[in-house]
């Protein structure tokens, strides 16, 4: 965009510069000439600062929908990560309970053993 306007302004300055030399050399008044340059840099000034506004315009709007895209792709990521993070969590939960279990029942079975061992006379 920035190669597009620099063209721009360079194709319009040319332009400038040959109309306003076209007119000095022409065969007219110096009044008429110089109403002629006045009239050129009007046009000239009012072109700018339209691309100007355009320009700016649509950088604000890019600068928006950029903001939002931007936006609507971090919620997705937290959504996306708060979804994962209650699977790992369900997954440890369920972990824990299994290991609970077997320490439960290598509780029993240690406390079975030593019952056992109380028990054999020598």
């Amino acid at each position: 965009m920035a190669n597009s306007g620099s063209t721009f302004l360079a194709l319009l300055t040319g332009a400038a510069i040959g109309a306003g030399l076209g007119m000095l050399y022409a065969p007219d008044s110096g009044e008429e000439t110089r109403r002629k340059l006045g009239e050129n840099a009007r046009r000239t000034q009012d072109d700018l600062n339209r691309r100007y506004r355009e320009t700016s315009s649509n950088l604000s709007q890019k600068a928006k929908k950029a903001k939002m895209d931007f936006e609507d792709r971090l919620e997705e990521t937290l959504s996306s990560a708060s979804y994962k993070a209650d699977e790992i969590l369900s997954s440890l939960e369920a972990k824990l309970e299994e290991l609970k279990k077997q320490n439960a029942k290598f509780q029993k079975d240690k406390k079975g053993e030593a019952d056992t061992s109380d028990n054999i006379v020598v």
